[in-house]
């Protein structure tokens, strides 16, 4: 904010610095333009050579094309595309007419600008006068020249009073604008500089509370990065970790199975619709964190408990022979067949089929780790449920089955 507060007033400043010398530079060429529009008609008047008087005609624009420019930014409302047409006519550079049009809109009121205004306007009534004076000659010279000494002599006359008058506002225009830039110049100077110890001092006043709070908010993004990897690898609901982390781990897994035997378990629980249809979703939802803080009892660290989505869970066992699974299985069997899950005094019984994948070697893919422990799960499922099915690299089928136990009591 301290930057761009003061680069805005910076940009403020050159912009009305550059405005201003785009009506000295335009002023320049508006008073020699008004100069070689009298002298080019004054030769003509003399010789009668036309090209003299399209020299004439070329430099009066200039004068007129600004007097069409400030027309058009003094009507209501304002006529920008006409002021340009005219600020181009006037001999300005292209570059410079925006600057042109904003300063004479917005600041037309100031001081300096007002009276240099005042002096510009003052010369209509001239220019009308030398256009006229310049149809006049024309039209005198297309009958031959003038043969009254008089009548030229006059006609000089009055060019060089208004090539005078020309003089006298085109140097109090000048003088006007000068001064005005000079006290521009001082005081967008002044406020530059107070503006910048203003700000200097307004931001040495923030460092200090940026320096306390910086810990604040780097230990809350910190926490809020931790908060958002948390939610993106775990499941909203039970806490576990979610498929997409599940898969990640056991790709990992798989692709240093080098280091040891590798189980993967597939948990499908066989009752879960059963609680959700006859006491609603938060009583399922319910049913789901239980069994998701009992399959966490007696994990080793490395182990990985995580929902898959539903009612399907899966564990990962690093490190586990194939015998160990065996038992982990059965006891995580055994453990969801003496749960009793209640809800609105009535006592649900849960059970689940369980697949068990064993993997050795480097050759397995995740989807074929996957795909095993998902078939053995289903054939537990199909031989009866409540029991455990293990599936080996060889493809050889072990099953352990408990006592069938009803699916609900009351």
């Amino acid at each position: 904010m301290v930057v761009v507060l003061q680069a805005a007033i910076a940009g403020f400043s050159l912009e009305v610095m550059s405005s201003v010398r785009a009506y000295v530079a335009g002023e320049a060429l508006w008073s020699r333009s008004q100069k070689n529009a009298v002298y080019f008609l004054n030769l003509y008047l003399h010789s009668g050579e036309p090209n003299q008087f399209a020299q004439y005609q070329a430099s009066l624009s200039v004068p007129i094309g600004d007097e069409f420019a400030r027309w058009a930014l003094e009507r209501d409302p304002v006529d920008v595309e006409a002021a340009r047409i005219g600020f181009l006519q006037g001999g300005n550079h292209p570059d410079d007419v925006p600057g042109l049009i904003w300063l004479f809109r917005y600041f037309s009121r100031v001081s300096f600008l007002q009276e240099a205004i005042s002096e510009w306007a003052a010369t209509d009534p001239m220019l009308l006068e030398l256009s006229v004076f310049g149809e006049v000659i024309r039209s005198e010279l297309e009958k031959g020249p003038v043969q009254d000494s008089g009548r030229l002599r006059f006609l000089s006359s009055r060019l060089s009073e208004l090539n005078t008058q020309f003089t006298v506002h085109a140097n109090r225009f000048s003088t006007v604008l000068g001064e005005g830039s000079r006290a521009i110049k001082v005081t967008l100077t002044c406020i530059n500089i107070v503006t910048a110890a203003t700000l200097i001092l307004l931001l040495i006043w923030h460092t200090r509370r940026l320096v306390l709070q910086r810990h604040a908010i780097e230990d809350a993004l910190h926490a809020e990065k931790e908060r958002l990897a948390w939610q993106a690898s775990h499941d909203w609901l039970t806490g576990l970790s979610n498929r997409r982390a599940f898969e990640a781990r056991l790709q990992g897994e798989l692709d240093t199975t080098a280091a040891g035997p590798l189980v993967l378990i597939l948990l499908d629980l066989d009752q879960f619709k059963n609680v959700n249809d006859s006491c609603g979703h938060l009583a399922g939802d319910r049913l789901l964190c239980q069994v998701s803080r009992l399959l966490q009892q007696d994990r080793r660290p490395h182990d990985l408990v995580a929902r898959l989505g539903g009612d399907e869970f899966g564990l990962i066992l690093p490190h586990c022979p194939p015998s160990h699974a065996v038992d982990i299985a059965e006891r995580l069997r055994r453990s969801l067949e003496l749960f009793s899950f209640a809800w609105d005094d009535r006592c649900f019984a849960v059970t689940a089929s369980i697949g068990v994948a064993c993997i050795s070697g480097g050759k397995t893919t995740l989807e074929d780790a996957m795909r095993r422990a998902d078939t053995a799960c289903y054939r537990a499922k199909e031989r009866g449920r409540n029991r455990v099915q293990v599936e080996s690299a060889k493809a050889d089928v072990v099953v352990v089955a408990a006592r069938p136990r009803e699916a609900a009591r009351a």
